[in-house]
C-alpha cells in the first residue's frame, strides 16, 4: 500500500472484500483524525462547512450542488459495514483457499485466453507481465463482476463526517469531487464499494487521479466499463510504483532447521546464491534458481502457521497496492496459476 493484517475481515458477501476492506488502511497521518464534528452536530452542518473547506480545495461550487443534490447521507449501512464487520482470523492457507479458489483460476483462464491479444499490449507498453494484471483484477472484483453499488459521494461523505478514519475519508472525497469535475460524471454515475473504491480496479479516488488510465483514447478513463482502461490502469499503477518485468514474485521455500531467523527481514536483500549457501531450498526441495537477482525472506504468518518466502521486488510493489502480506501472496499465487495450466 511493510504492514501484516493478522485479523482478515472476511465479507463472504464480497468477492472483492480484500481490497475493499484490507486496502482501507492508510499510511496518511490524518487517519488518526477524529471527525471534525462531534457525534451530536448535524450532518447538514457538517457537509456545509466541508463545501466551504472543499471550495478552498478548488471544488467549484456548482459542482458540490449537483454531488449533494438529493444525498441520503449518512447513510446506516456504511457505518455499520465500517464498525461492524465480521471479524475472523485465517491461516494462509485458508485464505488462499478462499482467494485463490478453483473457480476463480478457472475464470481466470478463461478472461486470460479471451482478452490474450488486449493484454500482450497493455503489458509490453508499461512492462508489466499480462498475468498480474489478471491476478489483480480477479481479486479485486470478481474479473469485473462485482464492483459495488453505492453512490460514492454518499459513501465517503458518511464515512468522513462519522467513520473512525474521518481525516482520510475527508480527503478521499475532495478527490471524489475532482474525479466528477475532471470527467464529466455526475455523482450517480460514480458507483463503487462502501469504503469508496471505484470500478474493476477498486482504485480509490486518490488512485484514480494518479494512475487511472484512458486507454482508448475516447476521453474518459472508464474503470467501470471499458477493459483496456482497466487493465491499463492497473499496469499503470504497476509500474509507477516500481515494477519490473524481468522478475516475478517470489515463491514458498523451505528452511534448514538451524536457520537464522533474524534473516527474515522485508527490507532486507540477498543475492539467490547466498540465500542457497544458507539452506534455503524451493518447496519441493531443490535449490533455488541461479538467476543474479536480488531477493528477501519473509514469513508470511504469524506463529507456527507462518510459511516462509523468498520474495522479489515486485512482491513490495504489490504491497503498495494492499499492504498485506496476504493479499500480495494470493496475487502471485493466482498469477502464476492463471498462466500456466498445472
Amino acid at each position: 500500500m511493510p504492514y501484516f493484517i493478522a485479523v482478515i475481515f472476511f465479507l463472504l458477501s464480497s468477492s472483492a472484500f480484500a481490497h475493499e476492506v484490507l486496502i482501507q488502511s492508510p499510511q496518511s497521518e490524518e487517519s488518526t483524525l477524529s471527525p471534525s464534528f462531534s457525534s451530536s452536530s448535524s450532518f447538514s452542518s457538517w457537509l456545509e462547512q466541508f463545501k466551504q473547506d472543499a471550495e478552498a480545495k478548488g471544488i467549484s461550487r456548482a459542482t458540490l450542488d449537483a454531488a449533494f443534490a438529493g444525498s441520503e447521507a449518512p447513510l446506516d449501512r456504511v457505518i455499520e459495514l465500517d464498525q461492524k464487520q465480521p471479524e475472523l482470523k485465517l491461516t494462509l492457507d485458508q485464505y488462499l483457499a478462499r482467494i485463490v479458489s478453483d473457480t476463480r483460476i478457472k475464470d481466470g483462464r478463461k478472461q486470460f485466453a479471451a482478452n490474450r491479444t488486449l493484454l500482450t499490449k497493455i503489458g509490453k507498453k508499461y512492462g508489466v507481465q499480462p498475468r498480474f494484471i489478471v491476478a489483480l483484477w480477479g481479486i479485486e472484483t470478481n474479473y469485473g463482476t462485482r464492483t459495488g453499488g453505492f453512490n460514492v459521494i454518499d459513501a465517503l461523505a458518511t464515512l468522513a463526517y462519522d467513520g473512525r478514519r474521518a481525516g482520510f475519508f475527508r480527503g478521499e472525497l475532495i478527490d471524489a469531487l475532482r474525479i466528477i469535475e475532471q470527467e464529466h460524471m455526475s455523482a450517480d454515475d460514480l458507483k463503487g464499494s462502501w469504503a469508496g473504491a471505484l470500478g474493476q480496479c477498486q482504485f480509490m479516488p486518490d488512485s484514480y487521479l494518479k494512475f487511472a488510465v484512458d486507454y482508448n483514447g475516447d476521453g474518459k478513463r472508464d474503470i467501470w466499463n471499458t477493459k483496456s482502461d482497466v487493465f491499463a490502469s492497473i499496469a499503470n499503477y504497476l509500474k509507477s510504483s516500481g515494477w519490473d518485468d524481468k522478475v516475478g514474485w517470489g515463491r514458498p521455500v523451505k528452511l534448514p532447521d538451524n536457520f537464522d531467523r533474524s534473516l527474515a527481514d522485508n527490507s532486507s536483500e540477498k543475492s539467490l546464491a547466498e540465500w542457497n549457501k544458507l539452506g534455503v531450498r524451493t518447496a519441493s526441495g531443490g535449490k533455488l534458481p541461479a538467476q543474479k537477482m536480488k531477493a528477501s525472506l519473509v514469513f508470511v504468518g504469524e506463529g507456527d502457521d507462518a510459511v516462509p518466502y523468498i520474495i522479489y521486488s515486485n512482491f513490495k510493489v504489490i504491497m503498495k497496492w494492499n499492504r498485506s502480506r496476504f493479499f500480495a501472496t494470493s496475487v502471485g499465487m493466482l498469477a502464476d496459476r492463471v498462466e500456466s495450466h498445472r
